[in-house]
């Protein structure tokens, strides 16, 4: 009985502990929404979770290492289908998954940290580490190299610019228009650009107008 309630107080604890990390990660996401990157400090980010300071450092060494922390535990990460054979349909999940993380309040804290590159290079740096690079670089890039490892596309036309080319021109419709493509666009930047690029036709009925 007794080593039941130790196990079972254990239990609770480490839950406690969890929980207490989500609520951090969730305050400094919403202080760097708030005042910005630059204004981060670990007071706010305490108040705003309703915890010590002190139960702060016990996890994270400074405020940054606690926001590239939450920005790891949401970033999105593509699952291309295992057996392959549908390209075309891993390409448009892959930038609907991009379109909505855009939408969130995530992309503007990563737009405010990459401000910070003249200033802050080494905290541009880790967010490329941590988040990014860890999480297998463009959203597109995953599916790309799943593809490739299956045989169905070459790698030799996986180059960086193709690679970029989905997040680009998400990203450049967003700056020309205001707005995230829709369903339509992401369509036609599948079909008219990136499947092209990887040496792949698609039928004239899939095709639309950017």
């Amino acid at each position: 009985m007794r080593s039941y309630v130790i196990v079972a107080n254990f239990s609770a604890m480490r839950r406690t502990a969890e929980d207490l990390k989500a609520a951090c990660r969730a305050a400094v996401l919403g202080e760097a929404v708030e005042t910005g990157v630059v204004g981060l400090t670990v007071e706010g980010v305490a108040r705003r979770a309703a915890v010590a300071k002190t139960s702060i450092y016990r996890h994270w060494a400074t405020v940054d290492d606690l926001l590239l922390d939450a920005l790891v535990e949401i970033y999105p990460v593509e699952t291309p289908t295992p057996e392959g054979g549908d390209l075309r349909a891993d390409l448009l999940r892959s930038l609907d998954q991009l379109a909505e993380w855009l939408s969130g309040p995530a992309a503007a804290v990563v737009a405010a940290i990459l401000t910070e590159r003249g200033r802050r290079p080494e905290f541009v740096e880790e967010l490329y580490r941590r988040v990014f690079d860890a999480h297998g670089g463009r959203f597109t890039r995953i599916v790309m190299d799943h593809y490739s490892a299956l045989g169905e596309v070459d790698a030799r036309l996986i180059t960086p610019v193709v690679a970029d080319i989905g997040e680009a021109l998400v990203i450049k419709h967003q700056i020309d228009t205001g707005m995230l493509p829709d369903v339509e666009v992401r369509a036609a930047i599948v079909d008219q650009a990136i499947l092209p690029a990887l040496g792949r036709g698609v039928p004239d009925k899939r095709k639309c107008h950017l």
